[in-house]
């Protein structure tokens, strides 16, 4: 069986991240999201929150396990016994530092590879950044995230703002 991991903040999961994984498991038997806790960001979602949310979002569940790490990728990679990392692409500024990433693994792990997927026509430009900030200013965020999504997104910015 083909497996590959598909490592992300995922704060909160797009409709980008989901075409990615659509792509994914055309190439691919098993996905493993993986929801890393990045020390570098502060999430507006815990954990727990991601993890929910990408698994009431993704497609194919009995072919899409949902995990969380901290710690290095490679280390993670050897643990679940996987050797393929699946990225996204969006735009020329993603694959300069994908590149980056997936060569500085490559040091770390020689038996990893990296596949790179772009996200489909509609969504290629959608980023968890963007969407958390148009919904903070009031934008209108359908479309560009599971509708589960967009209701915690909601819930989320209400409780911080007092609204």
């Amino acid at each position: 069986m083909s497996i590959a991991i598909y490592p992300g903040s995922f704060d909160p999961i797009t409709n980008g991240h989901l075409s990615i994984i659509r792509g994914g498991l055309v190439a691919f038997d098993k996905l493993i999201i993986a929801v890393a806790s990045n020390p570098k960001k502060t999430p507006m979602f815990s954990v727990e929150e991601r993890t929910d949310m990408i698994r009431e979002s993704a497609p194919e569940p009995d072919r899409v396990e949902v995990d969380a790490f901290d710690g290095l990728l490679v280390d993670y990679c050897k643990k679940r016994n996987a050797r393929v990392v699946l990225r996204g692409l969006r735009a020329v500024a993603d694959f300069e530092y994908e590149l980056q990433m997936a060569n500085m693994n490559r040091h770390l792990y020689e038996q990893m590879e990296t596949v790179f997927i772009m996200a489909d026509d509609a969504n290629f430009y959608v980023s968890s950044n963007l969407v958390k900030e148009a919904a903070k200013l009031g934008g209108n965020i359908q479309g560009l995230v599971p509708e589960t999504v967009a209701t915690r997104l909601t819930q989320k910015l209400a409780k911080t703002t007092g609204g």
